[in-house]
This record gives structure tokens, sequence and C-alpha cells, in this order.
């Protein structure tokens, strides 16, 4: 591969210009400058400058920068229910040529999956590219930041959610493999890189195939699917973070469950590894099931109840002693998400006292959502959730704001969206019913049984 595409290196801020560039060229509606479309896209472009200020190992204001957006978008988000006009705002790009642009941009992100040498669990390291001519400058910021870079990557057990899943993730790490005793082969080393590459491939590609059936199935425009695809591909989050499995993983899930939502055994089963991989959208569970409250609500929660029922199984199994099980069973329900003990991020440079508040706040702001608004449809449910996943950001103590694949793609398809007043559970999810051959079944049950009286 190598051979084939020589020098061949993503560098961030290079791909920050001309993806900023491409968005405004394809996006940006020059007849209305002053649509909510354009106020989103500035937005968006926004988030890219905090991004290389982190990767160049000023993590402070780049949180502080994170986060003034983030602020942003919560607002936006939240009042996105109450935007009922939504005309339709086409790309300035034609299907065909969108169709071209996202699969050759999904080529390109994929490949540097492939080939990348550099570990993108530290963002920094994502931006210390040497240029010519400075060598030297560059060599002596890398030993500045190393300290703090070595810092930055937290064993598996500290993040919330489903500890052998954050093992998975942590694979491809050369810092963890390095510190494994007896050490690795190189033929496991090699079969760990695969595996967790190969699984933030399939991530990304499930993400962008989920958007682009929502486009399809329920926006009713397939070009919109595409074009809000293609933009998710042309953010540098995606690019800087793109080997990130704890990042993409949970955000295809939920992808997938929203775009399954007329089926709640599917889309309750698809909830349930979300919240348990990750923990966090355990806190969308108002306002979904305000959602399915008058159809689906019993499937939703049952399929979810289940799921979750399983991966607590699996840790059983895999526990040594009971001790261990009640460790890895807090980990997964987010007890070490609460305290923040080892911090890193924003709640590195700022006491955990003022977490409190804002945890406080986040959880009036959930419980609020299964009240308002009273008539829920599929744009409320697509927004919400991003916004939930969003604010989640600004209390997560392990780099929160940097989880951006988690509701990137709900905001993307939020942005895009038309109006879906009539996406409603009442009307638009299936019934429940049970398969055709046990129907069948207890049909013939009960004709047998009134030929006999």
């Amino acid at each position: 591969m190598h051979e084939i595409l020589f020098e061949y290196e993503m560098n961030p801020t290079t791909w920050v210009y001309v993806s900023s560039l491409m968005i405004i060229g394809i996006y940006f509606k020059f007849h209305r400058v002053l649509s909510v479309r354009n106020l989103d896209l500035v937005a968006l472009i926004a988030f890219f400058p905090a991004l290389l200020i982190i990767s160049r190992g000023y993590e402070h204001w780049g949180y502080v920068w994170l986060f003034s957006v983030s602020g942003f978008f919560l607002i936006r988000l939240l009042l996105d229910p109450v935007m009922v006009r939504r005309p339709l705002l086409e790309p300035n790009l034609s299907a065909s040529g969108l169709t071209f642009t996202g699969v050759a941009l999904l080529a390109f992100l994929m490949t540097n999956v492939i080939i990348g040498k550099v570990p993108d669990q530290n963002l920094r390291a994502a931006g210390q590219i040497v240029q010519p001519g400075a060598e030297g400058e560059a060599r002596e910021e890398q030993e500045e930041h190393k300290e703090g870079a070595e810092k930055t990557l937290l064993p598996a057990e500290h993040l919330p959610g489903f500890r052998p899943f954050h093992e998975f993730a942590e694979m491809d790490e050369p810092m963890v493999a390095a510190d494994r005793v007896p050490p690795l082969t190189p033929r496991q080393q090699w079969f760990r890189v695969v595996a967790t590459r190969t699984a933030a491939i399939l991530g990304h590609v499930a993400v962008v195939i989920g958007i682009v059936l929502v486009g399809y199935r329920h926006f009713d425009n397939t070009h919109t699917g595409v074009a809000a695809a293609s933009l998710y591909l042309l953010l540098p989050s995606t690019a800087q973070l793109t080997r990130e499995i704890d990042h993409v993983i949970p955000g295809a899930v939920l992808v997938w469950s929203l775009e399954s939502y007329r089926r709640p055994v599917w889309s309750g089963l698809l909830f349930g590894i979300a919240a348990g991989l990750i923990f966090y959208p355990l806190f969308l569970l108002p306002l979904w099931c305000s959602f399915y409250w008058r159809r689906g609500l019993i499937r939703f929660l049952v399929s979810m109840v289940v799921t979750l029922a399983l991966m607590v199984l699996a840790l059983g199994l895999i526990s040594g002693s009971f001790s261990e099980f009640g460790d890895l069973l807090k980990q997964m329900f987010g007890w070490t998400s609460l305290w923040g003990e080892y911090a890193n991020g924003f709640w590195e440079y700022h006491s955990h006292a003022f977490r409190i508040p804002i945890i406080a706040a986040f959880l009036v702001l959930c419980g609020s959502l299964a009240l308002w608004p009273p008539q829920k449809n599929l744009g409320t449910l697509l927004s919400l959730s991003a916004a939930v996943m969003l604010a989640s950001q600004f209390w997560n103590p392990y780099q929160g704001g940097l989880y951006m694949a988690w509701y990137q793609p709900l905001l993307v398809l939020t942005v895009f969206r038309p109006n879906l007043e009539d996406r409603v559970a009442l009307t638009a999810v299936v019934e429940g019913r049970a398969p055709g051959p046990l129907r069948r079944l207890f049909r013939a049950v009960i004709r047998l049984g009134s030929h006999k009286a």
C-alpha cells in the first residue's frame, strides 16, 4: 500500500483549509445569505480552529473554544423543534457529483486509516507534522508536550461504559502494546492493528450508509441524504479522529437506531448497544420513551433491557470474582464518570466542583425532554437526541468535547432535515405483530379448538 500511495499523508491543517472551502462552495446558499443553513455551516467551520489549537498542545484554550461553539449548537438544537418552516435548500452540486465526492472522501479517509502511523487517541499527535526546514523546532515542541501526551491516553478501566469495548479500542495504541507483559509478538500486534482498523472502517461506512438511508427512507430525498453524508466526511473531526473506535462506533449505532425508529424492537436493540458501550445514551431515555409513548414503548423498552442484560451477562462471564464483576458493572453504568478522578482535557485545568451544577442542569434538561415538546415527531427526536449527546460533553471528564462523532451525524441530519411533523409514533411506527408462521400456528390451534368444540 505504501508503494502505491507514496508519501501519502493527511495533514490536519491543510485538510481544515480545503474542507472549509469545499463546505462553503458545495453547501453555502449565496442567494440566501441570512438563512439558517448558512449559519449552521459557519458554526460547523468554527469548530475547526479549536481542533487545530488542541492538536498543537494548547489544550486549555482549545477546549474553551470548542465548548463555546458547542454551546451555540446546543441552543440551536434545542430551538430546532420550533423552526416549522424548513424550505428545501439543495446543495450547489448535483446528486451525481455529490455521490462521487462522498465516495472519494470515504476512500481517502479509509486509506488514512489503513496506512496511518500516528496514533489518533491523542489529538495533539495528529497535529505534530514536521514541516521542511522546521525539524528542530518541531522536535523541541514534541519533547515539550511528550509528558502531557502520555497522560492523555487513559486506561480502559477509567472510561465509563463496556470495558471490553474500550480495551478493544485501545488495541492499536503503541503505548498500550508497549506496556504489555509479556510483550506482543509481531503476529499478535499485526492482528490487533488489522482488527481495530477494520472496525474503524466499518464504523464510518455504517455512519455514511445510515445517513443516506435516513435521507432516502425518512426525508424522502436521496440527494439530501448523500449531501449530509458528504458533509460528515468533510468535517476535520472525522479526518483527525478517523481511527478512534470509541468515537465512531457509538455514533454509528445511534444513527442506525434512529434510522430504524419505525420498528421499536430493532431500535431498542441498537439503543441498548449504544447505551451499554458508552453509558451516556442512557440519558436519552426520557426523550425516546416520550416519543414511543403512544405506540411502541413496551417493545422498545423490552428490547433495550434485554440487550443491556446480555451485556451484563457477558461481563459476568469474563469476571474472575464478584468484586471484579461489581467494578465492571459500575463502570458500565457510568460510575467512573461521576467523580472524574483521572480527568483530562478541559476538566484537567478546572475544579471539579464546577461540574456539579453542570451535571444538575444536564439532568434537568434530559428530564424536561419527556414533557417538551408535548407532540414529538422524528424531527424532534433527531435534533434533541443530538442536543443531549452534545450536552453530555460539557461534564464528560475524559476529553469531553472531542467525542464529536457521538452527535455530529445527528447534527448534520438536523441541518438538512425537512419538516417531519407527520412522522409521529402513532402513524409511523409499525404495529406490533407476531411473525407470520407464529400467527398461522395460532390460527390453526384456534380453528382446531373451535372444531372440536
